[in-house]
């Protein structure tokens, strides 16, 4: 399984983008999708994640403001980012859960500026 992660940029602090994820077959075997992303000097952190029944998971500092979804007859998942603030610079990497296996895809890069 290869993900294509693509959609990121640079934005100015209040605008909107929308990341993709592609993936190579299938998503419909997946346990559930999502997106991390990881800032300069910091931890990578958990975005949002949507499981094959639908349910939705935000953290704390995007909710609201950004939307997961998935496309299963195109195999891609998405990430609606509105009001982007500065504090959302990071690369951001799609991922993919079956059994016991994550597959990640290469990251894409997000820039808000102040």
């Amino acid at each position: 399984v290869q993900l294509q992660a693509s959609g990121g940029g640079l934005v100015q602090a209040g605008g909107s983008l929308r990341l993709s994820c592609a993936a190579s077959g299938s998503i419909s075997s997946f346990r559930s999708m999502g997106w991390h992303r990881q800032a300069p000097g910091k931890q990578r952190e958990l975005v949002a994640s949507i499981t094959s029944a639908g349910s939705t998971n935000y953290a704390d500092s995007v909710t609201g403001r950004f939307t997961i979804s998935q496309d299963n007859a195109k195999n891609t998942m998405y990430l609606q980012m509105v009001s982007l603030k500065p504090e959302d610079t990071a690369v951001y990497y799609c991922f993919a859960s079956r059994l016991s296996r994550t597959y990640w895809g290469q990251g894409t890069l997000v820039t808000v500026s102040s």
